[in-house]
């Protein structure tokens, strides 16, 4: 099964989304967004910019 995004409202009344994988473990959350039109466009901001995305390995000092 594919993954999936789930927009909701938190208790404060802000919209917010996560994105699930295929085995329901949420893999990434987004931030408070003041509507739900706004949680819907950062879901398509995520779609963009994971598509094609390299992987980087970081190290730190």
């Amino acid at each position: 099964m594919a993954g999936k995004f789930e927009v909701y409202q938190d208790a404060g009344g802000k919209f917010r989304f996560r994105l699930k994988a295929g085995n329901g473990e949420v893999v990434a959350t987004g931030q408070a967004y003041t509507s739900l039109a706004g949680a819907k466009q950062g879901c398509a901001a995520v779609q963009r910019a994971a598509e094609g995305a390299s992987v980087v390995e970081v190290t730190t000092e």
